[in-house]
């Protein structure tokens, strides 16, 4: 195995940022604990954001989205409820193990669906920058339920 030249790649190559080190100095929203591990400031990372998120019991946000950045939502315990679209319209619902996908843009808010249990999940963002654009949308009282369809969960045969 051939050694590479660069020995600064022993202190800039492969990071591991243990869970007990996270930083809390980020952008709060009331009832939603955020802490990063990857960003610019921590590992260098040029392209990314992750870290995570804890949502208080029966805590939600309010409608927003974060211009042309991804994000990635991982469930690691609790339930989440996403309601998305021009009036939040659209609704569902994701558990322990789960993965939810906001494209860029999606007018979105992001509920604990338990008056109960915090919400603990793994967020992702396709950039380094804070980007949330608050909007003024008033919810649909009763939102459409939107069951997660793609090639591994295809729709319910009627």
């Amino acid at each position: 195995m051939a050694s590479h030249p660069d020995p600064a790649w022993k202190h800039d190559g492969v990071r591991v940022v243990p869970g007990n080190q996270l930083d809390a100095n980020t952008a709060q929203t009331p009832g939603m604990d955020r802490k990063a591990a990857i960003n610019f400031a921590r590992v260098g990372a040029q392209k990314l954001w992750a870290g995570t998120v804890h949502i208080h019991a029966n805590a939600k946000t309010g409608a927003h989205h974060h211009g042309p950045l991804e994000s990635v939502i991982y469930i690691v315990k609790g339930r989440a409820r996403m309601r998305w679209g021009e009036a939040l319209e659209f609704t569902a619902e994701a558990g322990p193990g789960d993965f939810i996908y906001v494209p860029p843009f999606v007018p979105h808010q992001e509920i604990n669906a338990s008056a109960t249990e915090t919400l603990e999940c793994v967020l992702c963002r396709s950039d380094g920058e804070a980007v949330a654009v608050n909007l003024d949308i008033t919810p649909a009282e009763q939102p459409e339920n939107v069951a997660w369809v793609d090639p591994t969960h295809p729709a319910p045969k009627a």
